[in-house]
């Protein structure tokens, strides 16, 4: 549950927003509101890093002048994410806020907090990193008025975590269609200039439309078998059409519950896909209501190669670790040693191995090589 009715209510609505947004990414704007709404807040923004070096931050409306001193001053005095990135390593956890990366004595005096932040109405934050997708690292943050509400508490930030969770799985989809080149495309022709597989299914589970990355695929990791989508192995098949089920006849309390990745296997032993089920929802004045009229869920479906870096969302769903974790787990999986981790993820290389011994008491190894065979072991067919 999300605590009362009335948040409940902001929970679902939120849910509904982030989802309408992973098929049309112009709407972020609109749907951070709706995040901030579930906790009663000033506003949120989301940043996104690609893993060429550049970067962009969605902010709600209520956020733009405070975006716009950020990146001609304030980004140089930044301490909150500066220490979140690193803390999140070291200490495991998922959501952050104010108390894990300043001091009483920073927060009332540091001139981030005390002449940038309290002059545009906020103060406190809640943040969560998400992993849609290897080569991009985003952020999802609410900030608070710091003069009218108390810090977040660790109920709040349980529920922010949930919301990062279904704005990375919407993200798998929406991260792709943000790049330039496709912003002011029509939905059918973006969709054909995208590099992963995308069906879109109707209510009873049926292919109604593809792009070509998805028809590719078909004969390989999957086959159309009465019009549906169906794994081309078992086990694979019952688990990819139990997370279309869960989409498609949700009867559970939880919104649009986020499913377990699908591994795939094709024909090529080295080559596996992950597939990611999403609900469809549309929002007021949608841009492609009607490209999506009759669909109720996508399936963006992912390839990738043995012995590349696993999938960090993958590799924390699959071991129960947490997203930081999961993304050394993954490069370490690779074969990388935990200097050029630790210098690839931006945190110290006393923090990496830190993170990589509560990783093996997680998962049950005792050194790297066996972490390398397990993390082989995840996408072998």
């Amino acid at each position: 549950m999300v605590g009362s009715i009335e948040v409940a209510d902001r929970y679902a609505n939120a849910v509904d927003a982030i989802y309408a947004a992973a098929t049309a990414p112009a709407l972020w704007p609109r749907t951070l509101e709706r995040v901030a709404d579930v906790f009663g807040d000033v506003g949120a923004n989301l940043l996104y890093i690609r893993d060429d070096g550049s970067f962009g931050i969605i902010v709600t409306p209520s956020l733009l002048a405070a975006e716009e001193d950020y990146r001609r001053e304030w980004w140089k005095h930044d301490i909150r994410t500066a220490r979140a990135i690193e803390y999140g390593y070291a200490a495991g956890v998922e959501a952050i806020t104010d108390r894990h990366v300043a001091s009483d004595h920073e927060i009332a005096e540091h001139p981030f907090y005390k002449d940038f932040l309290l002059p545009h109405g906020v103060g406190w934050f809640a943040g969560v990193s998400i992993t849609p997708d290897p080569r991009i690292v985003l952020a999802l943050t609410v900030q608070r008025s710091k003069a009218l509400k108390p810090p977040f508490g660790d109920d709040e930030l349980a529920i922010h975590t949930r919301l990062g969770r279904h704005a990375e799985h919407a993200l798998r989809l929406s991260a792709r269609l943000l790049t330039a080149e496709m912003t002011n495309l029509a939905f059918s022709e973006a969709l054909a200039r995208l590099d992963v597989a995308v069906y879109l299914l109707d209510a009873t589970g049926k292919v109604i439309s593809s792009n070509p990355a998805a028809e590719r695929l078909i004969g390989d990791a999957l086959v159309i078998s009465d019009g549906r989508l169906v794994a081309r192995f078992e086990p694979e098949r019952d688990a990819l059409r139990a997370a279309v089920d869960s989409i498609l006849f949700n009867d559970s309390i939880e919104p649009s519950p986020v499913p377990r990745p699908v591994v795939l296997h094709g024909i090529a032993g080295d080559v596996y896909a992950i597939a990611y089920v999403l609900p469809v929802r549309t929002m007021r004045d949608h841009p492609f209501e009607r490209a999506l009229f009759g669909a109720q869920a996508i399936v963006v479906v992912r390839r990738s190669r043995s012995g590349e870096p696993l999938d960090p969302g993958l590799a924390r769903d699959l071991l129960n670790v947490t997203t930081g974790e999961a993304r050394l787990a993954s490069l370490i999986g690779a074969g990388l040693p935990p200097r050029e981790a630790a210098k690839r993820l931006g945190i110290t290389e006393e923090t990496a191995r830190t993170t990589l011994k509560r990783i093996f008491a997680k998962v049950g190894v005792s050194r790297q090589s066996e972490l390398v065979a397990l993390m082989s072991r995840l996408t072998l067919g």
